[in-house]
């Protein structure tokens, strides 16, 4: 029996945020998609956020057009992106929180507090034939709360590692890994399909990868720093090497 196949999704948020620095045409985002599709990219993710600080409604439509692959739409659950999501069709919408003020996504969605709004929002997702996925902690009751929604899938925010992992906090980093480890379990014994995002690097990936109840990882900022460096093809290629090696092991 040979090694599992793992996805990666890629990200591409932030070529848009170099472009939109500058209010000009480029670096353009959908090229950058379709250098991920050819890197070996299963998938590209794009996050709409409501103050459009990085991709666009036109990215958006670009993408659904003129990619092969998957794309995955991240976006909050409200009225105005339910109707992008409905016109756009993405093979997946992923639910997540928003703050104006943040940098980068914070934590996960509270879909235990917000279940009766969630439930229906991902029944209209669902109804139009897109999949469905919960950006969560890794935290069981928020996990169930998920499964309830109706979700097909939860994908874990990898972000506490993965900082603990940077500042060399070593108790820290395993704790919340061990929360990771039985949140996936948990997750896929309910039949949710299992993705993991958020923070992920060279450094960090093999832990989740090595994971046999996670399909998905969703990588972004750490591949478009990296490719300032050595390319974007290239940092795709070393990444999904390490994912490899971790699945193989």
């Amino acid at each position: 029996m040979g090694a599992r196949y793992l996805r990666l999704g890629v990200n591409i948020d932030h070529v848009a945020t170099i472009r939109n620095a500058r209010g000009g045409p480029y670096p353009d985002p959908v090229r950058a998609a379709k250098l991920a599709v050819q890197a070996g990219a299963d998938g590209v993710t794009a996050h709409l956020r409501e103050d459009r600080r990085h991709i666009s409604d036109e990215d958006i439509a670009r993408l659904r057009a003129e990619i092969e692959k998957p794309l995955n739409l991240e976006c909050a659950a409200t009225p105005e992106m339910l109707k992008i999501a409905l016109r756009n069709r993405p093979h997946a919408v992923c639910l997540v929180p928003e703050k104006r003020a943040e940098k980068t996504t914070e934590g996960g969605l509270d879909v235990v507090g917000q279940n009766n709004y969630l439930t229906p929002f991902v029944g209209h997702l669902r109804d139009a034939g897109m999949r469905v996925s919960l950006f969560v902690n890794p935290d069981l009751h928020q996990i169930e709360a998920a499964q309830k929604s109706g979700a097909h899938i939860v994908e874990l925010h990898a972000g506490v590692y993965c900082e603990a992992i940077l500042a060399g906090d070593v108790a820290a980093a395993q704790a919340e890994l061990a929360n990771h480890q039985i949140a996936a379990i948990a997750a896929a014994q309910m039949g949710l399909e299992v993705h993991v995002g958020h923070g992920i690097s060279f450094e960090t990936v093999g832990v989740f990868a090595a994971m046999p109840q996670v399909v998905e990882l969703n990588i972004g900022h750490f591949l478009i720093g990296e490719s300032i460096f050595i390319g974007l093809p290239a940092a795709i290629t070393h990444m999904r090497e390490l994912m490899n090696a971790a699945c193989a092991s």
